[in-house]
């Protein structure tokens, strides 16, 4: 029977900290996996990040493109992406429609899905990015419907939730690129590339890595 208290137990199991926490932007293509492995074929992060030790912090689906943090620290991991600290996460979405006021009142208070009704989020329509990349494959085009482009910050991480709630709100989701998480955003960083940056966070966040 073990009789170590139940802290002391937890406290043994953590994994230890680095002695030199990194944190890793990368820019995910279209087509590849937010994991290091998996099936035969599959494009993975292995094919394209060096650094060893480092895990995605958070997700991105193999149809998304854009910002993917990774860091050899499972704390900072957590922090950043745990829903709790509601890290504003910033989209370029490119949806097939024209966008009306009252689309982008519902997309702003919060759409209704099957799991839950989202977060109230921050939503403008805007030109196509200057920055942005051609895709590999090309996003298909429909000559008799118009397409638009949103950006939107979301302040949860429910699955494909951007998807979704373009979709119920009548705007299907034909490329999706992730901008911005937190303080950390894609600028100046290519496709297929990564860059390391400073392990600091926000100082509300970073107070509470030390409790």
């Amino acid at each position: 029977m073990n009789t170590t208290p139940p802290a002391q137990r937890r406290h043994k199991s953590r994994r230890p900290r680095p002695q030199t926490p990194r944190l890793l932007l990368f820019n995910k293509p279209f087509g590849v996996l937010s994991q290091f492995s998996g099936e035969p074929g599959d494009q993975t992060l292995k094919d394209y990040i060096d650094l060893p030790d480092v895990y995605p912090a958070g997700r991105l689906d193999k149809d998304s493109e854009g910002l993917l943090l990774l860091t050899n620290d499972g704390q900072l991991q957590a922090k950043i992406s745990s829903p709790k600290f509601k890290l504003a996460k910033t989209y370029f979405v490119l949806v097939e429609g024209e966008p009306d006021e009252q689309a982008l009142q519902q997309l702003a208070r919060g759409v209704e899905l099957k799991d839950g009704i989202t977060l109230p989020a921050e939503v403008e329509t805007c030109a196509e990015p200057s920055w942005l990349w051609p895709r590999i494959p090309p996003v298909r085009e429909r000559k008799s419907i118009t397409d638009s482009w949103l950006k939107l910050t979301i302040r949860e991480g429910k699955n494909r939730q951007v998807r979704r709630m373009t979709a119920a709100v009548g705007l299907p989701t034909l490329r999706l690129i992730r901008y911005q998480i937190g303080p950390w955003n894609l600028q100046s960083l290519a496709p297929e590339t990564s860059r390391e940056v400073p392990a600091k966070l926000p100082p509300n966040m970073a107070r509470s890595l030390k409790k």
